[in-house]
């Protein structure tokens, strides 16, 4: 099970001498249709960036390549896990290809909150706190917290 976040096909401009998708890309995808979005729905994203002053900063991902993806492949990104502490936030995406329906990557990353004015990290306003609760709540059957590597960092 997981948590759809979005769909993207593979352009040309992301494809290698190797005739696949270049290492460097799975990253693009993974920032921009899947952590965007997640920082967005918690309220974090550019909006808050450019209006509070406050962000969220990746300090620390793992990322695996499972199958190669190939010139107008189309991948889903899908969140496999999500939670957080007072200053982080640590979850696991996937990225699925549509049409044979294998798994061509997986990433897990934790993030900070922080102050862009201070440049220093910051714990969650209480209303941040609540949509993330909420959000964990209402997919909580939907997540797998195997595999983990990041889970001891975070301060519960």
């Amino acid at each position: 099970m997981s948590v759809f976040l979005s769909s993207q096909k593979i352009i040309k401009d992301w494809i290698d001498y190797n005739n696949h998708m270049n290492v460097s890309y799975y990253l693009l995808i993974f920032d921009k249709y899947g952590a965007d979005i997640l920082n967005d729905t918690f309220m974090m994203g550019e909006h808050s960036a450019k209006t509070t002053g406050k962000s969220t900063m990746i300090v620390e991902s793992n990322i695996t390549y499972n199958q190669e993806l190939k010139l107008e492949d189309e991948v889903d990104v899908n969140l496999i896990y999500f939670n957080h502490d007072k200053k982080r936030l640590l979850y696991k995406m996937e990225m699925i290809q549509k049409e044979k329906n294998f798994l061509a990557s997986t990433i897990e990353i934790l993030s900070l909150y922080v102050d862009l004015n201070t440049r220093k990290v910051s714990e969650f306003e209480p209303e941040k706190v609540s949509i993330m609760d909420n959000f964990i709540k209402n997919n909580q059957e939907k997540f797998n917290n195997t595999n983990l590597k990041f889970s001891s960092k975070l301060k519960k």
